[in-house]
C-alpha cells in the first residue's frame, strides 16, 4: 500500500532536479562554497553564496519558519564533491511543496482523505493468530485516539475486500487538516504514502501520536514477518531511507504548525 502515492511523490523522490531522473548517478558537482540563511519578507532563505536558492524550475526557496531554514542549509552544507539529493531530505520536500504551488493544496488534502478510505488500518489479517492480537493491539489504539478525538467511525475489514467509511468520518477527517498550507500539505501526503495511512498522518499531525508510535503502527505487518524469518539487507535499507524521509517530513509538519 504504501507504492499507492507512488506517481503524487514521483517529483519529491528527485527532489533536487527532475532532470536527474534518469541519470540519478550523474551527480552534479558542488557549485558552492558558502552556505547561510537570511532572513526576508515572508521568512528566511537559504543562501550559497550568498545566491537564494531556487528549485529545479528556477522558484525561489523561501520558508516561514527560521530552523527549516536551518535544517535544509546544514543539507546544502554537508555535501562534499558532488551534490547528492539522497542527503538532502528537506531540501527535495521543500523544493516539491514549492514546485507544486498553493494550488496544489486541496489536491494533496484529498489524497490524505482518499487514502483514509482504504487505510493501512482498516485491512485486519485473519490469521496467524499472533498478528492478529498485534494489529488489534497497536491499530485498534490508534483508530480509537481519532475516533474520539474527531468523533468519527471506522469500520475495519479482515481480508482484503474493500469496506466503505462513511462519508461524514471522511469530511469530518479532511476538516482536520483542510487549513494547512501546502507545504505542510505536501508533507503529509509524504507521511501519508511512507506510512501507508492517512488516519496516521492525521493523527500525527493533531498529536494523537507521537512519530515513534505512528511508524511502529505503519510496521506491525513487517515486524511480525522480521520476528519469524528474519531482516532481509534489501529490505532494512529501504527502511532506513523510508525513515529518512518520515523523520523531514515530520520536522516540517511540526516546524510549520509552530508558525
Amino acid at each position: 500500500m504504501r507504492e499507492f502515492l507512488e506517481d503524487a511523490l514521483s517529483h519529491r523522490d528527485d527532489g533536487y532536479g527532475r532532470a536527474q531522473k534518469h541519470v540519478q548517478r550523474e551527480l552534479p558537482k558542488r557549485f558552492y562554497k558558502d552556505v547561510g540563511v537570511a532572513p526576508v519578507e515572508g521568512g528566511y532563505v537559504v543562501t550559497l553564496d550568498g545566491r537564494q536558492t531556487r528549485t529545479p524550475t528556477k522558484v525561489p526557496v523561501v520558508v516561514p519558519h527560521l530552523e527549516l531554514a536551518q535544517r535544509m542549509a546544514s543539507e546544502w552544507h554537508g555535501q562534499g564533491e558532488f551534490v547528492d539529493p539522497d542527503l538532502m531530505p528537506h531540501v527535495r520536500l521543500i523544493n516539491s511543496g514549492i514546485e507544486g504551488g498553493a494550488g496544489a493544496r486541496d489536491a494533496l488534502v484529498a489524497e490524505v482523505v482518499k487514502f483514509c478510505g482504504s487505510d493501512l488500518l482498516l485491512y485486519r489479517a485473519d490469521s496467524p493468530r499472533e498478528l492478529v492480537a498485534r494489529q488489534e493491539e497497536v491499530w485498534d489504539d490508534a483508530l480509537v485516539r481519532v475516533a474520539r478525538h474527531f468523533s468519527v467511525a471506522f469500520e475495519p475489514t479482515v481480508g482484503i475486500l474493500h469496506k466503505e467509511q462513511s462519508a461524514e468520518t471522511l469530511e469530518r477527517l479532511e476538516a482536520a487538516i483542510a487549513g494547512v498550507d501546502h507545504l505542510t500539505a505536501t508533507a503529509l501526503v509524504s507521511v501519508t504514502g511512507i506510512m501507508g495511512s492517512g488516519v496516521l498522518a492525521i493523527a500525527l499531525y493533531a498529536g494523537l501520536v507521537d512519530p515513534e508510535e505512528a511508524w511502529t503502527a505503519a510496521h506491525v505487518d513487517e515486524d511480525y514477518q522480521i520476528s519469524n524469518w528474519g531482516e532481509d539487507y534489501e529490505a532494512s535499507e529501504r527502511r532506513k531511507k523510508r525513515r529518512v524521509e518520515f523523520d523531514a517530513a515530520v520536522n516540517v509538519i511540526g516546524w510549520l504548525k509552530a508558525t
